[in-house]
């Protein structure tokens, strides 16, 4: 057992969780053990911040209530931003068009671990099925990244 290897796959699982089962067949690992460090690594980054992503986006709001209420006390007029930019608008798209079950399950495959699973948290955190739903989607997509970087270096 190289722990060594095993802690690698798992901390940059934490971050990228797509793109890190590749270096398994390079790193000499079993499909189980790439599979199992992985999946350990994404799962322990999603709960972090599913759980933290609602305290964040609490403070980011009473950060920017701060604020205002600050520009508004000294008498500084504080531009606002536009709320209907085409970014907002292809999230909005994006969640009415995947739902709950495909924010949950692809948002963190296809972003990064954090980012995905506080954009889930903050579109779906009210519902109990969210964080269920992210690790069923981290499993899912695991094994198939995985079976992927497998089946890619039987090749060759």
């Amino acid at each position: 057992m190289n722990f060594a290897t095993y802690s690698t796959f798992f901390l940059l699982s934490t971050v990228k969780f797509l793109f890190t089962p590749f270096g398994g067949p390079a790193a000499g690992l079993t499909f189980f053990e790439t599979y199992f460090s992985c999946l350990a690594g994404g799962v322990f980054s999603g709960t972090i911040f599913y759980f933290l992503g609602e305290f964040l986006l609490k403070k980011a709001r009473e950060k920017k209530l701060a604020v205002y209420q600050d520009s508004i006390n000294k008498g500084i007029p504080l531009k606002q931003k536009k709320t209907f930019t085409p970014l907002n608008k292809g999230v909005v798209k994006m969640k009415r068009k995947l739902g709950i079950v495909g924010i949950s399950f692809f948002a963190p495959l296809f972003m990064s671990v954090p980012v995905g699973t506080i954009v889930s948290a903050k579109f779906f955190g009210k519902n109990k099925f969210t964080y269920p739903l992210i690790v069923l989607g981290m499993v899912c997509n695991g094994l198939l990244t995985t079976g992927i970087a497998f089946a890619i270096a039987s090749f060759f």
